[in-house]
């Protein structure tokens, strides 16, 4: 087993290991990995749908994403799809995955099935890293708000509506959250900006306005290229990132092919 940094800001690839039989040490080599780096990445895997839930529960326990379809006979993982015909592609914008819950999902573990001649990538920041950019002085401001998460304006009604077959349940996004918009990394006790730019509608005690300006620069800062880590996908690999300490977002640039992708999502706990 090696561990490789990526070409980026942060990130690593692990080499030589087969995730169908993966002892204790490499389990716990790579929870530190993923700790230390936000995200890790694995090629060259074969796992079948048991397989994939198997390696993912070696990890933690897994959640349903009530939103997004299933693969078929295996309601533990979410399918992610886009077909020719689909004009965006499902994660396209900036966001952490399942923010808008009390208790926001602890990582997500995305494998490749189907991927496009070209493009299709996923790109990553480390809002560690994020955080420690800014100014002492926005330190000391955020660190004293918290912020308010909704899948309501997400997954609710004004997607059904649109007609999108990819997702479901719109009469169930109804979940609202407060976090705080500096939290302590459960794990690595590091500090990290958790405020994301698909569920996180405003600061508690702001008005609109004022939450969007901040919110705005933030989100700037966020998305500076240098920040930015990009993974190629073939098929067969593997992405698996801490929810707690970074953002993603899906390429969409492979108009009129298909990409499709598995996940699997972790329960967390609440955050600090």
């Amino acid at each position: 087993m090696k561990i490789i940094p990526c070409d980026g800001p942060f990130g690593v690839e692990i080499q030589d290991l087969d995730l169908r039989d993966i002892t204790d040490q490499q389990l716990e080599d790579c929870r530190a990995a993923q700790r230390d780096h936000g995200v890790i990445f694995f090629r060259d895997q074969n796992l079948d749908c048991d397989g994939h839930i198997a390696m993912a529960e070696r990890f933690g326990e897994i959640v349903i994403n009530r939103f997004f379809e299933r693969v078929d006979g295996y309601p533990k993982i979410a399918m992610v799809r886009k077909e020719p015909h689909h004009q965006t592609a499902v994660g396209q914008n900036w966001h952490t995955d399942h923010s808008y819950d009390q208790a926001p999902a602890k990582g997500s573990i995305l494998y490749a099935r189907e991927v496009p001649s070209q493009g299709g990538d996923t790109l990553f920041i480390n809002m560690h890293q994020v955080f420690e950019s800014l100014s002492d002085g926005l330190k000391h401001t955020l660190r004293g708000l918290q912020a308010l998460h909704s899948s309501r304006h997400s997954f609710g009604m004004a997607t059904a509506e649109a007609k999108d077959e990819r997702y479901h349940s719109a009469e169930q996004a109804t979940q609202d959250s407060i976090h705080p918009v500096v939290i302590s990394h459960p794990e690595s006790g590091q500090p990290v900006l958790y405020v994301n730019p698909e569920f996180t509608t405003g600061f508690a005690g702001w008005s609109p306005e004022e939450s969007a300006s901040l919110l705005s620069y933030l989100y700037q800062v966020a998305s500076r290229p240098q920040n930015i880590l990009r993974f190629n996908w073939r098929k067969d690999s593997i992405a698996f990132w801490d929810n707690r300490a970074t953002w993603h977002s899906a390429v969409n640039d492979y108009p009129a092919e298909r990409r499709i992708m598995h996940r699997i999502t972790l329960a967390g706990s609440t955050i600090h």
